[in-house]
């Protein structure tokens, strides 16, 4: 009897993606091929790579990705880096890559704003750029029922200016060019942070900036604003095989089970931000891959009286959207995390899965006594995050298990924090992350709860700490000696991001911070200073 991998095997299609508009097939590259590469080779140059590793944004892309609570809801353009993806898992997919947006006589709005106000200068960056804010220019909501439509239509008689004219004389001097709402935010409610992972060696951000903040509102005939009110692409059982190995996209978990029986030795890629890296730096090749971005069984969402479970393979950007600020210590994590680019790939199954020691999200879930749901052809069984990591990159998950969720339990804590130490403030690598998560009453600390993450093998629970905090009035005293305790807590180490001496430091700092941003009690002492 053929197994079940034959059977889908068989009736697969081969594999294409639809980029701007068209049908491409994968005929003739490898599973190990990121989408940036095979983009090229279809001649769409304007995408490329600068870092390999998904910290430029010169490779970005757009690409439709389910919008709203379920994956049946419409449409956003979500930008990715096509560096780090493969490109099989684009497999039955929609892509528009910078050709695709607008060509020099019939311009997108957002090509014509950077054009007009100097966003480009040497052009490496400008593609990815102009996918990153396109992302944002479609993004559902961003726009108030004030914000005008773009000065520039597709297909107008605006031209730009020939060389030696000035751009400035042509544009609308009502138009804004930096005014914002806040120092992130424009009038027009563009979120600069989605340029966060796009960076430029030329233009000192500014006149991207001014771009960014002149659009407008997309006109009614914007066949990609129209785009979204129709469901993304459904995402297909997928099946790429070459000499260098294979890249199967699983239909269900039972699949991904199937799979993993028959090829033992395979690797499981959800958002590939992680794997991505080992294939392009490290030269990694995997014999078998198996794409679990789109598992249905990994993507639930639901909050219930006692629990908010997170799918594994729902990508952070979606859980931010979908938590909405419902686990504010979360909140606090996602915009420290990478950038929003990758954000858009990262899930939080991947993020556990790697077992490393210096993961944004494990001191955050520690914090919030956070349990693993591990599934296997034998069903679930839920493992404390405490209890999972055993080691350096080392978890209890036995070889036949996946993570499939990710549940919080309730209620919340009264008191949470985030401190990410980093030499960037955004879309860096931390060196030490804490997160608290304190109940208080009536000022005196119930119940403490921290996570640590790069001053041990392992993310851990700062359990000393903890427990200096607990009956305690939460006080600046009482703070300043837990936070002696809690430089003591872990084993830092000496490294190219930090010293070890400088990671016990920042320990104690995060405490006292978090008491300077939430203390309610002083001493009698501290009244009276």
């Amino acid at each position: 009897m053929a197994s079940k991998t034959a059977t889908v095997a068989e009736l697969v299609p081969a594999p294409a993606a639809i980029v701007n508009g068209r049908s491409c097939g994968f005929g003739g590259i490898s599973p190990q091929t990121s989408a940036l590469d095979w983009l090229r080779e279809q001649g769409l140059t304007g995408a490329k790579e600068g870092c390999a590793e998904g910290e430029c944004g010169a490779c970005s892309v757009l690409v439709a990705r389910p919008a709203g609570d379920h994956d049946e809801a419409g449409s956003q353009w979500t930008a990715i880096n096509a560096c780090l993806i493969p490109a099989a898992s684009l497999d039955g997919q929609e892509v528009v890559t910078a050709e695709g947006l607008g060509t020099a006589s019939q311009m997108h709005p957002v090509q014509y704003e950077m054009a007009m106000r100097g966003g480009s200068q040497c052009g490496y960056c400008t593609p990815g750029f102009v996918c990153s804010m396109a992302a944002e220019y479609y993004r559902p909501g961003r726009c108030g029922a004030d914000t005008p439509v773009g000065d520039y239509v597709p297909g107008s008689s605006a031209t730009l200016p020939v060389e030696g004219e000035s751009a400035a004389a042509d544009l609308d001097p009502n138009a804004p060019q930096h005014d914002s709402l806040d120092h992130d935010h424009g009038a027009n409610g563009f979120d600069l942070h989605a340029l966060s992972g796009n960076l430029c060696r030329c233009t000192g951000y500014r006149p991207i900036r001014d771009a960014a903040y002149a659009l407008g509102i997309p006109s009614d005939d914007d066949a990609f604003a129209d785009r979204r009110h129709r469901p993304a692409p459904d995402a297909v059982p997928t099946r790429l095989k070459a000499a260098t190995g294979t890249y199967a996209r699983a239909a269900d978990l039972s699949d991904v089970f199937t799979l993993r029986s028959e090829h033992p030795e395979a690797t499981l890629v959800a958002g590939s931000t992680d794997w991505g890296v080992e294939v392009n730096i490290r030269g990694v090749r995997a014999p078998f891959v198996i794409g679990i971005d789109r598992v249905p069984e990994l993507r639930t969402f639901e909050i219930g009286d006692s629990s908010i479970e997170l799918g594994a393979a729902l990508t952070l950007s979606e859980l931010e959207s979908r938590l909405d600020g419902r686990i504010p210590l979360l909140a606090e994590v996602f915009p420290q995390f990478a950038s929003r680019l990758i954000r858009n790939g990262a899930t939080i199954g991947g993020n556990l899965g790697t077992g490393s020691p210096i993961g944004d999200t494990p001191p955050a879930l520690l914090a919030l006594e956070a349990v693993v749901v591990l599934a296997s052809p034998a069903g679930d069984r839920e493992v404390p995050l405490a209890d999972y990591f055993t080691g350096y990159r080392a978890t209890v998950k036995a070889a036949d298990e996946i993570i499939r969720a990710v549940r919080v339990p309730l209620p919340l804590s009264t008191v949470t924090g985030f401190h990410k130490i980093a030499k960037r403030r955004f879309d860096d690598i931390s060196s030490v992350a804490v997160g608290f998560a304190l109940t208080i009453d009536d000022g005196v600390v119930t119940k403490a709860r921290i996570g640590l993450g790069g001053v041990a093998a392992t993310p851990i629970r700062a359990r000393e700490t903890e427990a200096a905090l607990e009956g305690q009035p939460f006080t600046r005293e009482v703070a300043r000696t837990a936070a002696a305790i809690m430089r003591r807590e872990g084993t830092p180490m000496d490294d190219h991001r930090a010293s070890a001496a400088y990671r016990s430091t920042m320990l104690g700092t995060a405490l006292l911070k978090l008491h300077a941003q939430h203390g309610h009690n002083t001493t009698t002492e501290e009244a009276s200073a």
